[in-house]
């Protein structure tokens, strides 16, 4: 299971954001980005309840994290 999660962050926070969720295990990819997000995540998991979890008690626990946006991967 893998899903993009776009971060809004607290103004000024974007980058220790991206460093702090950088070392969380299923985290595959983190980058700083503009728009409505400042934040962009690529994670995976075994389950949808395994990637819950991740997004909230992982990811989202980062400090200077405002709101989340998590999109499954779909194989169409």
């Amino acid at each position: 299971m893998q899903a993009y999660v776009l971060i809004q962050t607290e103004v000024g926070k974007a980058a220790t954001v991206v460093q702090a969720i950088r070392e969380i295990s299923g985290v595959t990819l983190a980058e700083d980005v503009t728009g409505p997000y400042d934040v962009i995540v690529r994670a995976e998991a075994r389950t949808m309840d395994d990637l819950g979890k991740l997004v909230v008690a992982r990811i989202q626990a980062v400090a200077g994290i405002t709101r989340t946006l998590t999109c499954p991967v779909v194989n169409l």
